[in-house]
């Protein structure tokens, strides 16, 4: 198959890389026409290098599981265009990553680095502090009751209850939940021009997320001091402390962690719980059905993860010549792994642009798969079936009050706003 074979269109390739196509979904039409026409294409959009779109379920589970072939760590881990990518690696030196956690690592290191807070994220452990998760569950609730049946479900409930979960496990003290909220939707959302940090333009993302960035460490640095002087029984005093190989970790990864932590610990499953609503408020008779019977929550948790799959893509790089779905992929080449799409892929789903809590089965690659696989994925569905428990246990009715609206970015995106008019017992 000759260069031109492979090459996608260039307005589907230009809408592969609009944060803007994200926000109106046209990013879904894009996808399906790939899917059914160039499945595994090169996209050759203007500024930036090109890459391989990597769109059916297949495809990306077989890129998933072979990490020593494809590499999180070589290249940017994120799409990234020339410009922005060239700033990075002049801010550290040549290094494409302005952070290095998990999600930049190859083995060796990742799984050495995975090892450190596994366990904190693994169902025993979890068990633990249920019951503190359904105590602030349920304050959530009484907090969402208080509002007088009108609110903006991501601003006032969707966004913080998580956020409160994840930040008493980390031991981030609760009066500076709202500089991490701030933070985290600051870096994911860098890209939507109603979040970023208005003094620097959404064109300069390097230079923005690094500013984001110094914040960060700033912030975890003093964290770090304090439980290394002070160790306590959170996750911060884990990796204030923690050694690899005999040796500490470095000051760049101990904080790299924190953030990833901080950050993807709940921003993803507010999107996830903010996305159930949203399709519940649209339809009242599966609002009926998971209300009367908490047995299907698991089944809606796992179908609004599917249909709002908040993590679009990640970036993998070639480490040899290999062969991917009939096409051959060259040493070096950079790959996007398109999660939305494969979890609306119609070979694996059948009907997949109909919302359905009842699906089943409902084989989503949302949480990632193989070694990369999410870290908190157990955590984040406790967290959403106990609110939903505590939310549905008094919530009568719930439609939508306005319009709502998705954030622009193609790396993490989800609900921005979403107005509801409630009844609640």
């Amino acid at each position: 198959m000759g260069e031109a074979d492979l090459t996608i269109p260039q307005d589907i390739a230009e809408t592969v890389v609009d944060p803007r196509a994200y926000a109106d979904e046209r990013i879904h039409d894009a996808y399906r026409w790939l899917r059914l026409n160039n499945p595994l294409g090169i996209a050759r959009p203007e500024g930036f290098d090109p890459f391989w779109v990597v769109t059916k379920h297949a495809d990306i589970l077989e890129v998933s599981r072979q990490n020593d072939l494809f590499h999180s760590g070589d290249r940017q881990t994120t799409l990234v265009n020339q410009v922005n990518d060239a700033r990075a690696r002049e801010i550290t030196g040549g290094s494409p990553h302005l952070v290095r956690s998990l999600v930049q690592m190859d083995p060796p290191d990742h799984l050495k680095y995975r090892a450190l807070t596994q366990g904190w994220f693994m169902p025993p452990n979890l068990r633990k502090i249920e019951a503190r998760i359904r105590e602030i569950a349920k304050t959530s609730v009484d907090q969402m009751a208080g509002l007088g049946g009108r609110c903006d479900f991501v601003r006032d409930v969707a966004l913080r209850y998580p956020l409160h979960v994840v930040m008493e496990i980390l031991g981030v003290p609760e009066e500076d939940e709202g500089r991490m909220l701030m933070l985290t939707q600051e870096l994911f959302g860098a890209q939507d021009p109603d979040i970023a940090r208005p003094e620097i333009s959404v064109e300069e993302t390097s230079k923005m997320l690094t500013g984001v960035l110094d914040d960060f460490y700033a912030y975890f640095d003093k964290i770090s001091i304090d439980r290394r002087a002070n160790p306590r029984g959170d996750l911060a005093s884990l990796i204030a402390n923690a050694s690899i190989d005999g040796e500490p970790i470095s000051g760049l990864e101990q904080l790299s962690y924190y953030v990833i932590v901080a950050t993807a610990g709940h921003d993803t499953t507010s999107s996830t719980t903010a996305g159930a609503i949203w399709k519940l408020c649209e339809d009242p008779e599966q609002f009926r059905r998971v209300k009367s019977d908490p047995s299907r929550i698991p089944g809606l948790i796992d179908e609004a993860i599917r249909w709002m799959t908040p993590v679009k893509h990640f970036m993998r790089s070639a480490t040899a010549d290999a062969e991917l779905g009939g096409r051959r992929i060259g040493k070096g080449d950079w790959l996007m792994l398109c999660y939305a799409s494969g979890n609306r892929d119609e070979e694996v789903f059948e009907d997949p642009y109909t919302f359905r809590s009842d699906r089943t089965p409902n084989r989503h690659l949302a949480f990632g798969y193989g070694a990369h696989v999410c870290l908190g994925q157990h955590l984040a569905k406790l967290e959403m079936r106990i609110f939903f428990e505590e939310l549905f246990s008094r919530l009568e009715r719930i439609e939508l009050d306005g319009e709502p609206g998705m954030t622009q970015a193609y790396f993490v995106n989800g609900p921005k706003k979403l107005p509801v008019r409630f009844e609640m017992s």
